[in-house]
This record gives C-alpha cells, structure tokens and sequence, in this order.
C-alpha cells in the first residue's frame, strides 16, 4: 500500500475514531435531532464544491429518489440512534460496536441480494456476535446501562449494512461523491422538522458546539472525501480495512480526552468483533493467500 494513502487511511479511522468522542460531548447539550441537523448542513457545505467540481449534480438529480433513501438509511436513522447511545455509552464502547457494520453488511447482502457467504464468514459472523453478547452482558449485568442504548447502536450499524447493499442494488455507476453528498442534503431534509421541534431552550456551551462542527466538518465531510478516495485507489476491499482502526482510535480518544475507561471484557469483546470482521470480510483468506511461500 502506498505511503500516501496508508496514511489516509490512519487519518481516516482517526477522524472516524474521534466521531464517537465529538458525539459524546456534544449530544447531551445538543438533543438527538438538533445534533444530527447541524451534523448533516454543515457536511453538505463541505461537500457541495466537491460534487460541484466533479460534475456530479446531474448523478444525484437523475438519482435523487434512491439517495433519499440512502439519506434516510444511511444518515439520518444510524445518526441519530448513535447520538442516542452517546447518551449512555463511552465513547470507546460505541467505536466498538460499530466495527460490526461490515457483518451486517454480509448478511444483509447474503439474504438480500444473494452473495456467497464461505464457511470462514459464517464463523466470523458467530465470532463477531460473541463478542457483541460479551460487552452487552457487562454492561446491562454490572447495572451500568439497560441493554436499550446497545440495541440503538447495532441498529445504526444495521442500517449501514443495509444502506451498502441499497447503494450496490440501486446506484451502480453513480459518481460516490453525488451520494455522499445527497444523502446529506436529503436526511437535512427529512429531520429539520424533527430538529427545530426539539431544538434546546438553552443554548448549547462554545464546547459543544465546537465538537458538533468538528463531527461535522472533520467526522462526516472530510471523511467521506478520504473515504472514497481511498476506494479510488486502493478498492473497497482495502479501504473497508479503516473497521479495524475506527474502534482503536475510538478508545484511545475516549481514554486521553474523556478519561474513560474500558474493562476487560468490553476489550475482549471488541478483539473478538474485530476478528468477526477480518474473518467475514475475507481478510484473513487474503492475508494468507499473500504470504510469502517457504522456499
């Protein structure tokens, strides 16, 4: 892998890692709703000249229907369920739980749309379960959450899993920033409803606000810019290796800024979601197909 995009790659899950400690700040000022709203304008501001430049305006209003539903799916439902669990759970904890994204999204594709599942992804989907049950049951066993913000996580990760399946179905050839793009544009949409009904009576303090422009600027807009670059260059198959630094970095920064700290049994569980991961997304298969032969 080149220099360069190794190292958008770490940028990548570093900023992605670090979503997970803006939500935790910034959610209890700013409420569910009114958070994903600033989340979502503020992205598409930071993506609108880049749809511009590559000449993708024609993608999204030829397509505008599937990216709404793509908007919903894939923005406005797992934004504001993670905004829930930001509520209840550590930072560290809800990187964790969305590393299952990817096996949720081979089931998904499995049931929906009939891709093969190999006997190494069936193991990794137990192996990566396992895990999930781990934290929940340390979790809601020590009283310390009910088992209510765990299930709004695995729900967002649920709807990427089947927002990647709904992209792969519907939008074939259309340009990826027309997407990431629209389906900011659309879910703002949907919820500024929803989001100025709920907005806070007192006004969020300069932190919150500060983490909520930082989730959206650095966290949704350039994320997605390195995200599909990085698909540009190395191929899904690689860039969907960023699973695996998300939930690193999302600890890391829950333990430096937050001062939070995670159990045993919450970092086995994420090591066991993680090899669930590798294991279903066919990394292991590739890391040995690469090895080197014995000579």
């Amino acid at each position: 892998m080149p220099i360069r995009d190794l190292g958008a790659l770490l940028i990548l899950g570093a900023i992605w890692g670090g979503s997970f400690l803006f939500m935790r700040v910034a959610a209890p000022e700013f409420g569910i709703y009114a958070l994903v709203e600033v989340r979502t304008v503020l992205a598409c501001l930071v993506l609108l000249p880049f749809l511009f430049a590559a000449r993708a305006w024609p993608d999204f209003r030829n397509n505008w229907l599937a990216i709404a539903l793509i908007g919903l799916v894939n923005t406005a439902l797992p934004f504001s369920l993670f905004n829930y669990s930001s509520l209840h759970l550590e930072a560290g904890v809800n990187a964790i739980l969305n590393g299952t994204a990817p096996m949720f999204g081979a089931v998904v594709a499995y049931l929906w749309l009939r891709d093969k599942l190999t006997r190494s992804a069936v193991v990794g989907l137990v192996i990566g379960f396992i895990g999930v049950a781990l934290i929940s049951q340390q979790k809601v066993g020590s009283g310390e959450v009910s088992f209510l913000p765990i299930l709004t996580a695995l729900l967002a990760t649920a709807c990427y899993g089947l927002a990647a399946s709904m992209m792969k179905r519907y939008l074939q050839g259309v340009k990826p920033i027309a997407v990431a793009t629209g389906s900011q544009l659309m879910a703002s949409v949907v919820l500024a409803p929803v989001a100025l009904a709920t907005w806070p009576t007192v006004q969020p303090s300069s932190a919150a606000w500060l983490n909520a422009i930082a989730l959206a600027v650095a966290g949704t807009g350039i994320a997605y810019i390195l995200y599909f670059n990085l698909i540009a260059n190395l191929g899904p198959a690689k860039a969907i290796t960023v699973a695996y630094l998300v939930p690193l970095f999302g600890i890391l920064w829950g333990l430096i800024f937050l001062g939070e700290r995670l159990s045993l049994t919450a970092i086995f569980g994420g090591g066991l979601i993680l090899l669930g991961v590798a294991l279903t997304t066919g990394v292991v298969g590739r890391l040995r197909r690469n090895r080197p032969s014995a000579v």
